[in-house]
């Protein structure tokens, strides 16, 4: 059994389940302790020819082994089968909800942490949380709850009949129990310590398979696969210690059961025996003694597996409580109120940003105004800040108070759903689901159809090349989006947020993968079908924005400019620059 503030509220929850299944347990436990007392019938009319029955001898005959021993047995075994199967039922049950609403409550805490728990966290190591340590939870529940319990109540009432029948042998059987104890419980800390490694190791292992996978593309460009394999190698062979050190550990705590166990038996045998010779106990009292305390066996197994489980159950929660307690550090503050709806004006006004946990500002003493309706650039060198920006309206990361309006309202004002449900965008790596086509376009909207979806495909210059797959658009696309070329999966997702129809549509170096004819293409769809509506187009080519109303500048986290293209390229050298190099370029390529 494990307890902790993720897990003790799921005891209350399924409390009707777990004590139906409680019940069955002792019905079970008590049927069990009913056998020892034929087996002794048994033995004992066997050595005789009569049988002491509710204080008469009766003769050890057919009609006795029929009346008194085989039909109450029947009885026994159908009442012990129907018990089990109703505990399983109950416990297991229960435990199977548990990990499902664990599961649910983690995937619902993942989807509210920022951006920067992912940026430290690796994938790899939240999957293994939703895999092995949810299933070790789940196992420690349900398990844990059945063990704990039968070796309770199966082991006092074993122990009872045993005290009944010699308090002395009884007691004596209590001291390798004792060091059994004591030997589980010093053991149980080093086992929660290795079973913690080993699951961190196999963390590690998952992660790197993951990312290996995920870039098995550049591994076999660069001709890498023994470097990869060499590393999966260490990796693996950690894994495999931490293993091998965990089972050694619990191999060893196994046989320290086993061997106390046999003690206990020899013990019995020896003393029980003397008992037989001088008279005081029969074979058959013997024989029922063994059987109780065969019946005290599984009890005492049980205290060895639920100082195992308790030890992997401690340290699976630990990790799990880790990430359901992690904060969500980008939420509504106490001054939001609702907007009704937002037109798309934006305005920085000297935001100074830094990224949490470094050592420079990615943005430094931004203003510039955006009005509803714009079609705006914003160009610069990589990594001058210009996707920190979008970041930054879209609330991924913490602003400052004052620093970002929207429709004139701080952003810090407006709920985060409100903003990102008013914000369509296109980031730079284009992630598309494995799923059909149409179930991707269609991902922004929850009410349109197939009709819309091919209109914001022939928006995003992209209908022609799907109407080209064999499926159309119940095509399925490979993991990420792996099965078509880089120039389509940028215009998918601009089709996917056309979907949505947002009043501020920003595209993050969306256009970057394709020609310059269908860029036009697209461009000229957005200003006509976007009159009235934001749109915020980030690239590195001038001839992407020198055409929308307004273009900003940034470089190094500054912006240095704001206008349109001709303004900029006037009053801005800088700017002139960039231009006149681009230029440049492209008619050396012409050549």
């Amino acid at each position: 059994m494990i307890f902790g503030r993720h897990i003790n509220k799921y005891y209350i929850k399924y409390a009707y389940s777990l004590v139906i299944g409680l019940a069955a347990l002792i019905l079970v436990d008590y049927l069990q302790l009913i056998v020892p007392e034929l087996y002794r019938s048994v033995i004992n009319g066997m050595i005789s020819g009569e049988v002491e029955h509710d204080g008469r001898l009766l003769p050890f005959d057919m009609d006795f082994l029929l009346d008194r021993v085989c039909l109450p047995l029947i009885g026994i075994i159908l009442g012990i089968v129907a018990g089990r199967f109703m505990w399983r039922i109950c416990f297991f049950g229960a435990g199977i909800k548990v990990e499902t609403d664990i599961r649910s409550e983690m995937f619902d805490h993942c989807k509210e942490l920022s951006q920067q728990y992912y940026q430290v966290n690796k994938v790899g190591d939240l999957m293994s949380l939703f895999t092995n340590d949810l299933e070790t939870v789940q196992q420690c529940f349900s398990n844990g709850i059945l063990m704990f319990c039968d070796a309770l109540f199966l082991g006092i009432l074993a122990f009872y009949k045993m005290l009944l029948m010699n308090p002395l042998l009884s007691l004596l059987t209590l001291i390798p129990m004792g060091l059994l104890l004591t030997c589980g419980l010093i053991l149980g800390k080093y086992l929660t310590i290795r079973w913690d490694r080993r699951q961190a190791a196999f963390s590690s292992l998952s992660d790197f398979s993951q990312e290996s996978f995920a870039g098995i593309s550049v591994i076999k460009a660069f001709v890498k696969e023994t470097k990869e394999l060499c590393a999966f190698k260490r990796l693996n062979q950690k894994n495999e210690d931490a293993n091998i050190a965990y089972t050694r550990l619990s191999v060893s705590m196994n046989i320290a059961l086993t061997l106390l166990v046999e003690s206990v038996i020899c013990i019995i045998l020896g003393y029980g025996g003397y008992l037989v010779y001088s008279g005081a106990f029969n074979p058959g009292q013997l024989i029922e003694f063994i059987a109780y305390f065969n019946s005290l066996v599984w009890p005492i197994m049980a205290v060895s597996e639920l100082i195992n489980m308790h030890s992997q159950g401690k340290a699976s929660i630990n990790r799990i409580s880790a990430l359901l307690d992690a904060e969500v550090d980008v939420k509504d503050g106490e001054g939001v109120f609702p907007m009704e709806s937002i037109t798309g004006g934006i305005s920085f006004r000297g935001l100074t940003f830094c990224y949490p946990g470094a050592e420079f500002n990615a943005l430094e003493n931004v203003s510039f105004d955006i009005l509803p309706g714009e079609n705006v650039g914003i160009i610069g060198r990589t990594g001058s800040g210009k996707t920190t920006i979008v970041d930054l309206i879209l609330r991924s990361y913490n602003v400052p108070d004052g620093s970002i309006y929207i429709d004139g309202r701080d952003i810090n004002t407006i709920p985060i759903k409100t903003l990102r449900k008013s914000c369509a965008y296109v980031p730079q790596d284009n992630f598309l689901f494995s799923d059909t086509i149409e179930k991707n376009i269609m991902f922004a909207s929850d009410s349109g159809g197939h009709e819309e979806a091919v209109r914001a495909a022939r928006l995003s210059a992209v209908d022609d090349n799907i109407s080209e797959f064999s499926e159309g658009y119940q095509t399925v696309l490979g993991e990420r989006g792996v099965t078509v070329s880089g120039g389509q999966k940028q215009r998918i997702s601009i089709a996917r947020a056309l979907m949505k129809n947002a009043p501020i549509l920003i595209l993050d170096d969306s256009v970057s993968a394709v020609d310059v004819k269908t860029e036009k293409e697209i461009l000229s769809n957005l200003k006509r079908e976007r009159q009235g509506m934001t749109t915020i187009l980030i690239a590195h080519r001038v001839s992407t924005i020198e055409g929308l109303d307004k273009i900003i500048f940034v470089e190094e986290g500054r912006v240095l400019a704001v206008g349109t293209h001709g303004e900029l390229y006037d009053s801005c050298p800088e700017y002139r620059m960039t231009v006149d190099l681009q230029r440049l370029e492209e008619r050396s390529e012409q050549h």
